[in-house]
C-alpha cells in the first residue's frame, strides 16, 4: 500500500505544473482550476484504490481533466461567452452564441456547434500564451485593455497588439471551417 502512495505522490509531483497549465488554458476561473485539478487527482486515487489498470498516466490525468472542464461547462450556463462580442459588415454587435448554430436547432446543428467549439479551442490553443491570455480575458470574460493592464503592468497598446494578432490568427485558422460549414 505504501508502495502505492509513493507512485501517485510522484505522478502527482511530476504531472501537477502541466496539468494545471492545460486546465488554466481552459478555464477562467483560478478556483475552478484548482477544483477540477483536485477532482483528477481524486479519481486517479479511486482508480489506484481499485485496482484499475492504467497504461499511459499523464494521457489518462489530461482525458479526466477535459471531461472534468466539460462537465463544468455542462453545468454553466452557456453564457460564459455572452461578454464576447463581435460586430458585423454593419457594426452591428454579435454574440459569439449567435454565430454559432443553437445547440437545440437538432443533431445536425449540435454536431456543428460541437466542432466549430472544438476548433476554436484548438486554435486558441496555437495562440503564443500572452495572445491568448489578452484574448480570453477581453473578448470572453469582458475585460477592459484599461483593467488588463494594471493587473498586469503591460502597455495598453501592448495588449491591443496581442489581441490583433490573436484575431488575426484565429480569423484565417478558422476562415476554412467557417466556409465548409457556410457552403450550401
Amino acid at each position: 500500500m505504501a508502495e502505492q502512495d509513493q507512485r501517485i505522490s510522484e505522478v502527482v509531483k511530476r504531472e501537477q505544473s502541466r496539468l494545471r497549465n492545460f486546465i488554466r488554458r481552459r478555464v477562467p476561473n483560478p478556483a475552478d482550476v484548482e477544483d477540477i485539478l483536485q477532482e483528477v487527482f481524486y479519481e486517479l486515487v479511486e482508480a489506484n484504490r481499485l485496482l484499475m489498470p492504467i497504461d499511459h498516466v499523464a494521457g489518462w490525468l489530461f482525458r479526466v481533466a477535459r471531461n472534468r472542464i466539460t462537465d463544468l461547462f455542462r453545468r454553466k450556463k452557456p453564457e460564459s461567452f455572452s461578454n464576447a462580442r463581435v460586430a458585423d459588415e454593419d457594426g452591428d454587435v454579435l454574440r459569439v452564441e449567435d454565430l454559432l448554430p443553437s445547440p437545440d436547432a437538432g443533431p445536425e446543428a449540435h454536431y456543428v456547434r460541437g466542432v466549430l467549439l472544438e476548433e476554436l479551442e484548438l486554435a486558441l490553443d496555437e495562440l503564443p500564451d500572452e495572445q491568448r491570455e489578452v484574448f480570453i480575458a477581453h473578448e470572453i470574460e469582458g475585460r477592459s485593455f484599461k483593467e488588463l493592464s494594471a493587473a498586469s503592468g503591460v502597455n495598453i497598446n501592448t495588449l491591443l497588439a496581442r489581441k490583433r494578432y490573436a484575431v488575426l490568427h484565429l480569423r484565417g485558422r478558422l476562415q476554412t471551417i467557417y466556409d465548409e460549414f457556410t457552403k450550401k
